[in-house]
């Protein structure tokens, strides 16, 4: 399996941008690729109320994204995948001193059996009480590795026990690694699910795909004014669509902003390089064989708006 992930990056935009912010463990330095100190949990919140944000629900932000609306450029949602017994013991807490809203995304297979790490079903009871709850499978597999039909036995398991043990239907479905392709996608949109989240770099405005929300990462500790300044580009990407079946990326081609003249071109493993635009059109030859099975392209004039999209080979 190898795994294309698409990056357009500018500060030319043309709508407001919120933020959805994903977390994993609290207080739990046992794990600190994954982990959130308490004190840098408090650090980020104090800056939210400090500096104007406003911490919403994810369903607010989904609200507007249907109706096609402007999302104010200070909304925040606050996410959790994995449903990790931490955040019970020790994030909840701090989330309920400052009346902050979460959606928190279930790994279902680890609660059903037990595991000692994650949160039991009456934990995720009481928690529904302070914020949303939704999926984040069954199995926790890489989607991309299995079939269809076992990504939708999959989901149809973890829902059926969602449902079961909680009492309610999930609205919401979170994509384990944030990796899917569209066959994914089409099968999980099955299930009615009102949003699907992903797990890249971007924001979120009123164009943004409902089944595929960007959310930044906050872990360890962060420079978060720098991630409250990703905005999101209106661009289409061409190609590549998948990885390559050779392993050589032979073409960079996508349309941007007319006003764009030149960009910045970033490849896993190349580095950076400017190109030219012609009307909005980037279409850059290339032969180079890729060195990741996991490969990062970007095209940015400044580091910092996004509009990204993750491309999967089977």
């Amino acid at each position: 399996m190898k795994y294309l992930l698409l990056l357009i990056m500018s500060y030319y935009y043309l709508s407001a941008n919120a933020h959805v912010f994903v977390y994993h463990r609290f207080g739990d330095s046992k794990h600190a690729s994954t982990n959130t100190t308490l004190k840098e949990l408090e650090k980020e919140f104090t800056y939210f109320k400090d500096n104007g944000y406003e911490v919403v629900k994810l369903s607010q932000i989904i609200e507007k994204v249907k109706n096609k609306e402007e999302v104010p450029s200070n909304w925040i949602a606050l996410t959790i995948d994995d449903s990790y017994k931490s955040f019970y013991e020790n994030g909840l807490p701090i989330f309920k001193k400052y009346n902050y809203p979460f959606s928190l995304y279930v790994y279902v297979e680890a609660t059903k059996k037990g595991y000692g790490d994650f949160m039991t079903w009456s934990e995720l009871k009481d928690a529904s009480k302070y914020g949303e709850i939704g999926l984040h499978s069954y199995s926790h597999p890489h989607l991309t590795k299995i079939s269809k039909q076992e990504v939708y036995n999959d989901t149809k398991k973890s829902f059926e026990v969602f449902e079961k043990k909680l009492g309610f239907k999930p609205k919401s479905y979170a994509y384990p690694y944030g990796e899917y392709n569209d066959q994914i996608k089409n099968i999980l949109k099955e299930f009615n699910f009102d949003y699907i989240l992903n797990q890249s770099i971007g924001t979120v405005n009123k164009n943004s795909d409902i089944y595929d929300i960007n959310r930044i990462a906050l872990v360890g500790k962060v420079n978060l004014e720098q991630k409250l300044r990703y905005k999101t580009l209106e661009a289409q990407w061409l190609k590549p669509l998948e990885y390559p079946k050779d392993g050589v990326l032979k073409r960079v081609h996508a349309k941007v902003d007319s006003k764009i003249k030149t960009i910045k071109l970033y490849i896993t493993g190349f580095g950076w390089q400017d190109v030219k635009v012609n009307d909005g059109i980037i279409d850059l030859k290339l032969n180079l064989k890729l060195k990741n099975p996991r490969t990062r392209i970007m095209l940015s004039p400044d580091y910092f708006t996004v509009a990204n999209k993750i491309i999967i080979k089977n």
